[in-house]
């Protein structure tokens, strides 16, 4: 249990009858056979360093707001099922745990690019433009503020690292990686798919800044299948639209929250990790939570 929640904090999910675990940054996944087992944790990962203890809720709601996205968007997804009726037996026992906070998803060949579409001048970004002028390389227009709309949505895509630090890449060698023709591929669909995104998230209130989408493809047939989660706190910057204001960092309900607070004391963003103060904890699990609710419409129970 958490001492300053009293909710309990899942730091990872283990049944050794289900085999061999692989552990992501947040998500622990089993081999099912011919399927894989999803199981969001607690843990928080910020500057691609894993925190000790939790955000409560937080695997549960990363999870349910990937659900409600998958149904939202109709897009071709990995999902199989989120029902506690097709979880394997050996499962039975730990339903506490599981409950709202996994999924049963299909194999897919995992393309290895992380394809980044930022619609507003944030983070790197934004410190990349004050001295180049530039966006991963890419040339942006003069006289651009912090926060900024930017003409038009940009595909900027990364390595991905199970554990140390993506790197941003040009097209051409994300091209190079994955053919010329899968690079288009990825980027004309997740730029379809951060649009559509958008143009709900705004109809509640919320501005979707940039975010990160990772695909697979379906060996049987080609096809690109969204993959992992999508448009959480964990993978995107969310902005309170009445709120916005360009030339400055804006409020936000994400990740974001717990960087700054790191920035501010001064840690060198190297393991090992820092214990988060009890307040920056509940903090970050209230703003979770208020942007689950603002996305779906639906209370947090």
């Amino acid at each position: 249990m958490s001492e300053t929640t009293g909710v309990k904090i899942l730091r990872e999910f283990n049944v050794p009858e289900l085999g061999p675990v692989r552990r992501g940054k947040v998500r622990d996944v089993y081999d099912l056979g011919d399927r894989l087992l999803f199981v969001a944790s607690d843990r928080l990962s910020a500057f691609d360093v894993v925190f000790p203890g939790g955000i409560p809720h937080k695997g549960r709601l990363l999870t349910q707001l990937s659900l409600f996205w998958f149904e939202r968007l109709g897009v071709e997804s990995h999902l199989i099922s989120a029902d506690p009726a097709d979880l394997p037996e050996s499962c039975a026992g730990r339903a506490d745990d599981l409950r709202g906070r996994f999924m049963i998803v299909e194999k897919l060949r995992m393309l290895p690019v992380e394809c980044i579409i930022r619609g507003y001048l944030a983070g790197s970004g934004w410190k990349e433009y004050q001295r180049l002028g530039t966006v991963c390389s890419i040339p942006l227009p003069a006289g651009l503020l912090e926060s900024s709309r930017l003409p038009e949505p940009l595909f900027t895509p990364s390595t991905k690292a199970d554990s140390g630090h993506d790197e941003n890449i040009s097209f051409e060698t994300a091209a190079s990686m994955v053919g010329e023709e899968m690079a288009r591929r990825l980027r004309d669909r997740s730029l379809e798919v951060y649009l559509r995104a958008s143009e709900y998230a705004r109809t509640r209130g919320i501005i979707i800044a940039d975010t990160k989408f990772e695909w697979g493809v379906r060996e049987s047939t080609g096809e690109l299948v969204l993959a992992d989660e999508v448009l959480t706190p964990d993978s995107s910057r969310f902005w309170p639209a009445d709120r916005y204001e360009p030339g400055r960092g804006q409020p936000s309900f994400d990740k974001q929250y717990v960087r700054d607070h790191l920035i501010a004391t001064g840690w060198d963003q190297k393991p090992p990790a820092p214990e988060l103060p009890p307040g920056i904890v509940q903090e970050t699990s209230a703003r979770y939570i208020e942007i689950y609710e603002r996305l779906t419409g639906r209370s947090w129970e």
